[in-house]
């Protein structure tokens, strides 16, 4: 049997229904959806956690060889048993007219008081499509680490972030060590690792 690609087309929304709207959104759909075999499913339902998309970036100096992460109190670390304080990269939500490279460089300074100077594109990806719509767009941002630490964020948002300055090669070994829990931060750091001698060339 020659299986069938789905698209777009072969989904029907019965109802969707706002269940909360905070400063995010939970959303709950009925819909059925075409099989591989292309008979419908019977109706499903499911609830959506819409927070908007994200744009993050991994900050490197490419004369130091050196990444800057931030370290940042997460609720769902603490809801899940893990520790609180997260090993990160600098990122946020993407508002009104905004683009991705926008948010990555107004986060550099808001998070990590660094000003970025060229982005690398990484990848743009779905953050765990099974119940968000969240995507985030990915990059590496090439910056001046002599000055860089110390402790940032807005107060007003209840945001404290403490600047980590590593050895690249010590970040890949966080990384690897299962030491970082921050997918997207594992995601960056595995991408300079296979990237960084080409970054550093260009970037000299």
């Amino acid at each position: 049997m020659t299986e069938r690609k789905p698209s777009r087309d072969d989904i029907e929304i019965l109802e969707r229904r706002t269940l909360f709207q905070g400063v995010f959104r939970i959303d709950r759909y009925r819909l059925r959806h075409r099989s591989f075999n292309g008979h419908w499913c019977p109706e499903i339902t499911r609830e959506l956690f819409e927070r908007g998309h994200a744009a993050a970036v991994l900050i490197y100096d490419p004369g130091r060889d050196a990444v800057a992460l931030v370290e940042q109190f997460r609720v769902g670390a603490m809801a899940a048993g893990r520790n609180p304080w997260v090993i990160e990269v600098v990122a946020g939500i993407i508002e009104g007219d905004e683009t991705a490279e926008d948010v990555a460089r107004r986060e550099a300074v808001e998070e990590a008081g660094i000003a970025i100077g060229e982005l690398e594109p990484i990848v743009e990806y779905l953050a765990s499509p099974g119940g968000t719509s969240e995507t985030c767009k990915l990059f590496c941002g090439r910056a001046d680490l002599a000055q860089a630490g110390g402790v940032h964020g807005l107060p007003e948002e209840g945001e404290e972030t403490r600047v980590l300055v590593l050895p690249a090669a010590e970040a890949f070994a966080l990384a690897k060590e299962n030491r970082v829990e921050n997918a997207t931060c594992v995601i960056a750091l595995m991408w300079l690792e296979l990237n960084r001698e080409r970054l550093r060339k260009r970037w000299s």
